[in-house]
């Protein structure tokens, strides 16, 4: 057998492994939720478009949770109204999985190439890791539509910027038309001195938000003035699934949390953003630009339930890329792997459930932040990278089978 054949047999077997695993572990591990996300999503456009009723008046029954996207969401959701539930939940699974192949086709290219692994053996276990990764199983399990943003934005910061495309802004501005936390990556265009793009993400959110408010003015004006003031349909602040820094203050007083403790920790965090997101651009790091925001937003959005975390899986995947990129046994190699694989143990765990019910005391305090604090570390310690062009270096490698080196660490 040949070389090449062998290596793929040990790949595919390698594979085979880790999916069942993933599989074992998921069975005793994953919390089942029966997409209930989706099932606010389904009912409120069923009820708008077949019952006559106003989309932000609708409750799933016998809960207090309604639909609390922009108008302009609701219309790309329209098409769930003319299908069955069993059809939206594999729509809403497939969209999912289709977006994260191309985003992990993207941010895997310079791992595979380092290791020396073939593209497909890079996507397919990173596949399966996050299939492990709770933030990610949480949002096929609610049905939540994270990936789908996290891809909107990534089309803009990891295609159409780098190439100066006229319409770099554009997807991020439709990812903002439709939920408005992404609105945070304009900030990063402006703070960064994109000024066209940011322009253009500005216009295209405000165009479809228009759009949006031309066709359905009853229910624009029902959420500008109402539904996005009406915090009591997204639960809690203090529960445990709210891993943003608004959530360790409210659990430290869920009676009266602190809005100047938050605003203040904010403040902090967005000064670290803007030093770390400005080093990134200005050395060509826009991946790291990316990353870095993606943490920012579960950072300072009052509400970060567990399955937003899926924002962080750039930093994750950029973490393994620089240890790859270290030299072969380095400590620095060393520090970089055990740094991400301590992450993502913790991130696969559940372990910020232990502290559901009791989130007292200093074990509290550490136990039910633990997500918090995986991303203050990624927001503050991601290393940032100059990209750079060694053609003949990387060419010989190549010819030689060894893997191309394309980043050099800056911090």
């Amino acid at each position: 057998m040949a070389q090449g054949a062998k290596r793929t047999v040990r790949q595919a077997i390698g594979v085979v492994g880790l999916a069942i695993g993933v599989a074992l572990f998921l069975s005793v591990a994953a919390a089942r939720h029966g997409f209930f996300d989706l099932g606010v999503y389904y009912g409120a456009i069923r009820y708008w478009v077949h019952d006559g009723g106003e989309i932000y008046d609708f409750l799933r029954p016998f809960t207090q949770y309604g639909f609390t996207y922009p108008p302009f969401a609701a219309l790309v959701m329209l098409p769930m109204a003319y299908v069955s539930w069993t059809m939206a939940i594999v729509l809403s699974v497939s969209a999912s999985v289709v977006v994260t192949l191309v985003l992990f086709w993207w941010l895997l290219d310079p791992i595979s190439r380092r290791a020396g692994w073939t593209r497909w053996f890079a996507i397919a276990v990173a596949l399966c890791l996050a299939a492990a990764y709770e933030p990610m199983r949480e949002t096929v399990n609610f049905g939540q539509v994270n990936m789908l943003l996290l891809f909107l934005v990534a089309v803009d910061l990891l295609r159409l910027l780098p190439s100066g495309s006229r319409w770099a802004g554009a997807t991020i501005g439709l990812a903002t038309a439709i939920k408005l936390t992404p609105g945070i990556f304009i900030v990063y265009l402006l703070v960064t001195g994109r000024w066209r793009a940011a322009v253009t993400a500005m216009g295209t959110a405000a165009g479809a938000t228009l759009f949006a408010a031309t066709l359905f003015p009853d229910a624009s004006r029902e959420f500008w003035t109402e539904a996005l003031w009406n915090t009591n349909r997204v639960g809690e602040l203090s529960f445990v699934s709210n891993q943003s820094l608004r959530g360790v203050v409210a659990r430290l007083n869920p009676e009266n949390p602190s809005t100047v403790a938050w605003l203040a920790l904010v403040v902090v965090v967005l000064a670290l953003w803007v030093w770390r997101a400005r080093a990134a651009v200005a050395v060509g790091d826009e991946a790291t630009g990316l990353a870095l925001t993606g943490v920012l937003m579960c950072l300072v959005s009052p509400v970060t339930w567990v399955h937003h975390l899926v924002w962080l899986l750039p930093a994750l995947i950029l973490l393994v890329d620089n240890a790859m990129a270290a030299p072969a046994g380095s400590r620095r190699q060393r520090r970089l792997l055990a740094a991400v694989g301590i992450a993502y143990a913790f991130l696969i765990s559940r372990i910020v459930w232990a502290w559901e019910r009791d989130f007292t005391g200093i074990d509290g305090f550490l136990g039910s932040n633990t997500y918090v604090w995986i991303s203050l570390a990624l927001l503050a310690f991601l290393p940032i990278r100059t990209v750079t062009h060694q053609t003949a270096v990387g060419t010989a490698g190549q010819e030689e089978g060894r893997p191309r080196s394309s980043v050099v660490p800056v911090t």
